[in-house]
């Protein structure tokens, strides 16, 4: 009987501990995280899915510039292969799939930058439309990463202090990835009149 009542009471003062250390709270911020993940790679889902849209607008106009739809073609293709699971956002992972969007992002940019020379194209309602929606997306895209770094953040900072470090290690949690500056953002843009 005392037996029975020492191992119900262990076990009691073993949930007590683990409660105690952060496991719950660690459980709870990867869930967070993982659901702020969701939504950056929503919001790249949304960009990746009205790059086609934009590109047919551009294709009739812009004939001139095959080269730059195809970059913006293939660059939407490699980003949309990179595909990252919320149960392995490491800061290595992390990085390549930031790498495969920061060379959609730069194709888009130059695809854009390329539509000043054809003011027909610019002043077409459906490329204003499309111009607008990828302009919305890009702002959603950039505050579902910094909601998704202070996710992180948070999360790494729990899993990081004493006692919920120990039992992170315990249980297999590890540090999440986040993102970075852009190497190109170093550099301070040249403004030209």
């Amino acid at each position: 009987m005392k037996k029975v009542l020492f191992g119900i009471l262990g076990v009691v003062v073993l949930i007590a501990l683990l409660s105690g250390c952060g496991y719950n709270g660690l459980v709870k911020l990867d869930e967070n995280v993982k659901s702020k993940w969701g939504a950056v790679q929503t919001q790249y889902q949304r960009r990746s899915d009205l790059i086609p849209n934009l590109v047919s607008t551009v294709k009739g106009a812009a004939k001139f510039e095959q080269g730059t739809l195809t970059a913006v073609v293939e660059a939407r293709a490699k980003a949309t292969q990179m595909t990252l699971k919320a149960d392995d956002l490491s800061p290595a992972n992390i990085q390549k799939f930031q790498a495969a969007q920061g060379q959609l992002s730069q194709a888009l940019g130059k695809l854009l930058s390329i539509t000043e020379n054809y003011p027909e194209l610019r002043a077409t309602q459906q490329f204003s439309d499309l111009s607008a929606q990828l302009e919305g997306t890009e702002n959603r895209i950039a505050v579902a990463r910094k909601d998704y770094v202070d996710a992180v953040q948070e999360y790494n900072v729990k899993m990081r202090s004493f006692p919920t470090n120990l039992t992170a290690a315990m249980f297999g949690f590890s540090i999440k990835g986040t993102f970075e500056a852009e190497p190109e953002a170093k550099n301070a843009p040249k403004v030209e009149f």
